[in-house]
């Protein structure tokens, strides 16, 4: 009996060896068991997903298509990711010693897949909830919604759309729990330790970083929006705090542009920047010459000569009358139709498609400007305000959001006007191929229809050969009689200005605007064409020399180089020769060219504008380049021959006889322009 109790004792406590038996044999039980739920619950979610893509999106047929896009948004791509993901996860079953070795591995090798398509939904379900709230404000539409969902799965209860929406968003987060409890029941020296280490630590950046993808996203989407707002609107959302910020912007971009501070250098983004205001840039010039052909094609669709009594009896005539009214009802209108539903509506869908990301760049330049105070404050006083602290991380997150998706933005742009551009060749090629098919008959009737291709492309050749040559002799003669460059007319009242620039950075530095310009950046200025500027710096402080630093005499900013000339500056006697003109006041004074004479023309004769004028009172008249004009008189009323009293388009006034020209003798090699 004393040795039967002297071992229960013993018997109740169990070796050590026996402990650590009992203690592995319970954390590979709760190992398996979380391996299982792993397993277990990534199939019934993968079911729900399934039910939620097929059966409900598609008996959800009363919704809009762009709802149903919102609602589900990349739920397909979900779907196809978690099925490869659950099909190796039921593969590692059947290994089942390294099994979790397998399943840390597995995690790790579809962390970038996982982040990729879950950023996606996470950062639209906002916006799908905002969507659910409205269908609750209409109730007949309420239900058939919860019933469709109580069909298919019963248990989303009361909760309907808004239970299944968040069912992603509740896998993603639970991930890093579920590889948690398998490393919790793992013991510390096991291969599949360190593994299941990183996977739970990779899931947790998964997570961390769609938090910060949809964080972005909320900022972009709060600063894309394109407002159209009135004057009043504006001037109505005005407030202290708002010109506060302003005000505060305003100081830091003049601080820069003068010097006083340095500007944050951000090469990546400038280059993103360069490339995406071209491509903006080509959309909308695309835009408006689709436009011009549009409104040309409409007036020459209203042109139709078939209707016209030509008075010729029989020949080719009305052959030609049938088929011009032919292509006028059918084949043209088939052709306005098409390109205006496959070039025009993508066009204008592009154009607003870049409105959003152009506006997002703007925001960004004032969120850089509050981004560099903030941080000049944190270097000077070493801490911030929250707001301003705020500030800092909106301009990191737009920052991070334009640099990651501006180069996939640009690629999708340049591929879908490279489409648009090729569907508008194709759409061209047809017409072209169309009207041959219907002129058929009347090409029998052509001069040449009976020659070899060949000898017909030598022909063409041959004739526009003669046709240039006949060209280039005419813009040789017509160049014999031109005058010298002038510089543009001076700007009323502009004179005393001139004298300012003048003698303060001389002559050297003067510039005169050739056509007027429209600022549109920051700090560009809008100049008028004659006004003269004086130049600080040939390059704009990214070092790009085709905008310049010019001073107007009031203001400072650029000006686009191609637009500058050097002005050049008379003598003082030619100076008092150009005061005794016509009008004795310097809103009438003529321009002032680089010495040369003027050419004197006869009283009434022809003479060819060969620069444009804008009249600037009642006694001038505007010309246009090559416009034909009668000269009335060579000079003004006191004999200063250098304005002419002209007439053009039944208006009479003095123009500057420097922009005049001698017309060359019409038909000199035996044509002539049509009338």
């Amino acid at each position: 009996m004393a040795e039967h109790g002297t071992d229960e004792p013993s018997s109740r406590t169990g070796s050590p060896n026996g402990e650590g038996r009992a203690s592995g044999d319970r954390l590979s039980l709760h190992q398996r068991l979380a391996v299982r739920e792993l397993i277990d619950t990534e199939l019934s979610y993968l079911h729900l997903l399934r039910l939620c893509a097929s059966d409900i999106r598609s008996r959800l047929q009363q919704l809009p298509q762009g709802d149903l896009d919102v609602l589900f948004s990349n739920i397909d791509d979900v779907i196809e990711v978690n099925s490869r993901f659950l099909h190796d996860l039921q593969e590692t079953t059947s290994r089942e010693e390294e099994q979790v070795y397998l399943i840390g591995n597995l995690f790790l090798e579809f962390q970038e897949e996982l982040e990729r398509v879950y950023r996606v939904y996470c950062a639209s379900y906002d916006q799908a909830l905002l969507l659910v709230e409205t269908y609750r404000k209409e109730p007949e539409l309420q239900r058939e919604i919860q019933s469709v969902i109580e069909a298919v799965v019963p248990q989303a209860g009361p909760s309907g759309l808004s239970f299944l929406l968040v069912i992603p968003l509740q896998r993603i987060t639970k991930y890093p729990l579920l590889l948690q409890k398998i490393l919790e029941n793992t013991v510390p020296d096991a291969s599949a330790y360190p593994v299941l280490q990183r996977a739970v630590s990779a899931l947790q950046d998964v997570n961390t970083n769609i938090n910060e993808y949809k964080r972005r996203k909320e900022v972009a989407s709060k600063y894309a929006r394109v407002e159209q707002l009135t004057l009043r609107e504006r001037l109505a959302r005005l407030n202290t705090h708002t010109l506060s910020k302003k005000t505060t912007r305003l100081s830091q971009l003049l601080k820069q542009e003068a010097g006083l501070v340095p500007r944050t250098e951000d090469k990546e983004f400038d280059d993103l920047e360069e490339r995406f205001q071209w491509v903006s840039l080509c959309v909308t010039e695309m835009k408006n010459n689709v436009a011009v052909y549009l409104d040309n094609l409409e007036a020459f669709l209203r042109f139709r000569p078939q209707e016209c009594d030509l008075d010729i009896a029989g020949g080719p005539v009305p052959e030609y009358c049938s088929l011009m009214r032919e292509l006028q009802l059918q084949a043209f209108p088939r052709f306005k139709q098409r390109l205006e539903g496959l070039v025009w509506q993508p066009l204008c869908t592009l154009v607003k498609a870049l409105a959003g990301p152009q506006n997002l760049v703007r925001k960004r330049l004032d969120k850089l400007l509050d981004f560099e105070r903030v941080e000049e404050k944190l270097l000077e006083v070493g801490s911030v305000t929250y707001e301003e602290q705020e500030a800092r991380h909106t301009y990191q997150a737009l920052n991070s959001l334009l640099v990651a998706e501006l180069p996939q933005l640009n690629r999708l742009a340049v591929r879908w006007l490279g489409q648009i551009l090729c569907t508008f060749v194709g759409l061209q090629r047809d017409l072209a191929q169309q009207v041959l098919q219907r002129a058929e008959g009347s090409l029998a009737q052509l001069p040449h229809y009976h020659l070899s291709e060949p000898a017909f492309w030598k022909l063409v050749e041959d004739t526009l050969g003669q046709n240039g040559h006949q060209l280039r002799s005419f813009q040789e003669n017509f160049e014999k009689v031109l005058p010298p460059p002038t510089a543009q007319p001076l700007l009323p009242g502009a004179e005393r200005q001139v004298q300012a620039l003048l003698s303060r950075y001389g002559p050297e530095k003067l510039y005169q605007v050739t056509s007027n310009v429209s600022g549109a950046g920051t700090m560009d200025l809008t100049l008028l064409r004659g006004q003269v500027v004086a130049l600080l710096q040939n390059k704009d402080t990214k070092g790009n020399s085709s905008r310049w630093l010019v001073d107007t005499g009031g203001h400072r900013g650029y000006a686009p180089a191609g637009k500058l000339e050097l002005y050049h500056v008379i003598s003082g006697q030619e100076e008092i020769k150009g005061q005794e003109g016509p009008h004795q006041d310097s809103h009438h004074l003529a321009p002032e060219p680089i010495p040369a004479p003027v050419p004197s023309l006869p009283t009434v004769t022809q003479a060819v504008a060969v620069y444009p004028f804008v009249a600037r009172s009642s006694h001038e008249v505007s010309l246009q380049a090559g416009q034909l004009v009668t000269v009335l008189e060579a000079q003004d009323k006191k004999g200063n021959p250098e304005w002419s009293l002209v007439e053009v388009n039944e208006q009479k006034g003095y123009v500057p006889s420097s922009f005049l020209a001698r017309a060359p003798s019409p038909a000199p090699w035996g044509w002539s322009l049509p009338s």
